[in-house]
């Protein structure tokens, strides 16, 4: 099935490689090709401003380049008390080797870049390959992007052109309850309350040789209700051969995290080993939850214990 849009063409429920369904394909009209460039736009987290990285290596893998020819890459940031100027998109241009008309066309492309960049509110603009045609022309002929979250609300039009069918339906489940869900390769599922504490379980995890199936915080204001998702989401990865439950009460208290997962368990079933460590606000009422619940659950004294123990179950 096929649609023309604006000189493109759109094509949509066809199958791709190992039959997996490809649900949109956007073609364009091919282009000739002089010079292939990168350049790019990023929120600079060392210096809290926006930055562009320029380089003449466009089309490659720029990790490589970075690695093996830093010389060749030109990073530098925008003041933004002053703002973008011309002598800005001049620097790109002569970062990127263009010289007499289209040093002009680049300095008016870094501004309509820089432009769309603060306006909506992007985390990163990544053009590869920027190109130079043999007419002499710029052109963006492939780009990444990507949007800050917590200003998605201020951009319907952004927001709208989310295609919910090519994410991981794990993790699309746990966007709609605020959790904050990474898929991973392992067989140890992980419930944690805060990033930090999430990294360090993972990281424990592999110590004691085993590997982590997700990243989970649950924050620190979750519900009942969203704990009892986020098991029913872990439970859901046929990957999943154990779970560690690793809970410092701080904001969150334990005797929710304790209902949660007690709730999650008798409505999804408890296929696997659980460990759970809980510590800080409430524990003792979270433990007794825990233990007068008839669950098989595997208690756990402190972090290093708790992986011990799931890995030891999962491992035998």
């Amino acid at each position: 099935m096929a649609k023309q849009m604006l000189g493109r063409t759109l094509v949509t429920h066809q199958t791709g490689p190992a039959g997996k369904q490809v649900n949109r394909i956007y073609i364009e009209d091919g282009s000739d090709i002089e010079r292939e460039l990168y350049l790019a736009l990023l929120v600079d987290r060392q210096t809290s401003r926006v930055s562009f990285v320029a380089s003449t290596e466009g089309g490659m893998d720029i990790e490589e380049v970075a690695a093996n020819t830093p010389d060749k890459i030109v990073s530098f940031s925008v003041d933004p008390a002053s703002g973008l100027s011309d002598f800005h998109g001049r620097r790109v241009a002569f970062a990127l080797g263009l010289q007499g008309a289209l040093v002009k066309q680049c300095v008016g492309l870094v501004k309509l870049l820089y432009k769309a960049f603060l306006e909506k509110d992007m985390e990163m603009l990544e053009i590869n390959p920027l190109i130079v045609t043999p007419e002499g022309q710029l052109k963006v002929l492939d780009a990444k992007v990507s949007f800050d979250d917590n200003a998605m609300y201020r951009h319907g039009d952004v927001a709208a052109l989310r295609d919910e069918t090519e994410e991981d339906p794990k993790e699309l489940a746990a966007s709609k309850f605020d959790l904050n869900y990474i898929a991973l390769d392992g067989e140890i599922g992980c419930m944690v309350n805060g990033a930090g504490l999430a990294m360090a379980t993972m990281d424990i995890i592999k110590l004691y040789g085993a590997e982590p199936a997700n990243f989970l915080d649950v924050g620190g204001g979750a519900t009942k209700e969203k704990v009892t998702e986020a098991f029913k989401i872990i439970t859901s990865d046929p990957n999943v051969k154990g779970i560690l439950v690793n809970i410092f009460g701080g904001i969150m208290r334990c005797d929710v995290i304790a209902e949660g997962v007690v709730a999650a368990v008798k409505e999804v079933g408890l296929q696997v080993p659980l460990v759970v460590r809980l510590e800080g606000t409430n524990v003792e009422e979270g433990k007794a939850i825990i233990n007068n619940s008839g669950l098989n659950v595997i208690a756990a004294e402190n972090l290093k214990d708790g992986a011990q123990k799931i890995v030891k179950a999962v491992k035998g």
